[in-house]
């Protein structure tokens, strides 16, 4: 079973698929297929993405198992899921690795943001990493995934109409105006550098969640230059590392990037950033989502 089901509450498609409940859970990694010589991945790479062995959406999907109705439209699971390897070695953690190869890694990000964005149908491009056993991660090996979506998903439509309506009543960017009112107030800044900007949002759903933001005003990875671009390389290993020395263990994480829809529509009011949700709060303690 794969379809997209209409939620009316929320107005917004779910995602149903039977195939994610078959991943792989590897307790310990002695048959990781992400190491080179797997017979899985290149014998030699540095980065590497492939389609994902259990998606949750296809270039070409199933018909959907219900029919639908006027209450509650189905529709076929269209899109694309892809893996990212980060490295071959299998220990390695992203601020360990070496700028350059970061640096390429971004590159890489950009470059499927692009090319997925392309395809026919596809409404949004997410890239995001979820790390650690805390966050449901069932492979330890560092890689992240990217989702092509045939809409655009509730959070984004959330705080881009948000980001829409501060723009009518001002005539400023929101995100500019968050990136300035957190360097004015100072307590939160944990990054500053090279025209990239990390803070804890004063409204942080998660002790140590944070935001990563590029100072000039843009809507893609696409709209930076390559100095722009290594420039996030640098913030991203820097908070990740950060994350690791806070409690000396590695630190689980979610890291989603919020960019340009790519459905042919215009956002010049949108801004570029990561989120980072972090849900360890003390060494022996995480956050869990309740009731409210």
């Amino acid at each position: 079973m794969a379809e997209l089901r209409w939620h009316p509450l929320l107005r917004t498609w779910v995602i149903i698929s039977s195939i994610r409940q078959d991943r792989p859970h590897l307790e310990v990694d002695t048959r990781c297929p992400f190491c080179p010589g797997s017979g899985k991945v290149p014998d030699d790479y540095e980065i590497y993405a492939y389609p994902n062995d259990f998606p949750s959406l296809s270039p070409d999907p199933p018909e959907p198992d219900i029919p639908g109705d006027e209450l509650i439209p189905v529709r076929p699971a269209y899109g694309r899921c892809e893996v990212t390897l980060y490295s071959p070695e299998h220990d390695v953690t992203l601020p360990e690795l070496p700028l350059d190869h970061v640096a390429r890694l971004v590159d890489h990000w950009e470059q499927r943001y692009r090319e997925l964005g392309a395809m026919p149908g596809v409404d949004y491009v997410f890239i995001f990493e979820n790390r650690g056993r805390a966050v449901g991660v069932t492979m330890l090996h560092p890689h992240g995934q990217i989702y092509a979506y045939p809409y655009v998903p509730l959070r984004l439509q959330v705080e881009m109409a948000s980001a829409a309506e501060h723009r009518e009543r001002t005539g400023r960017c929101l995100i500019c105006d968050l990136v300035a009112h957190e360097k004015t107030d100072g307590s939160r800044m944990v990054y500053e550098r090279d025209g990239i900007s990390i803070f804890v949002p004063p409204f942080a759903e998660y002790p140590y969640q944070v935001y990563v933001i590029p100072d000039r005003h843009l809507g893609s990875l696409s709209d930076m230059d390559p100095g722009e671009r290594l420039a996030l390389a640098a913030a991203i290993r820097k908070i990740t590392g950060a994350y690791d020395s806070l409690f000396g263990v590695p630190f689980p994480y979610m890291m989603c990037m919020h960019q340009d829809p790519t459905d042919g529509g215009e956002y010049p009011w949108w801004h570029y950033h990561i989120e980072f949700y972090t849900p360890q709060r003390a060494p022996d303690k995480l956050k869990f989502n309740a009731s409210s």
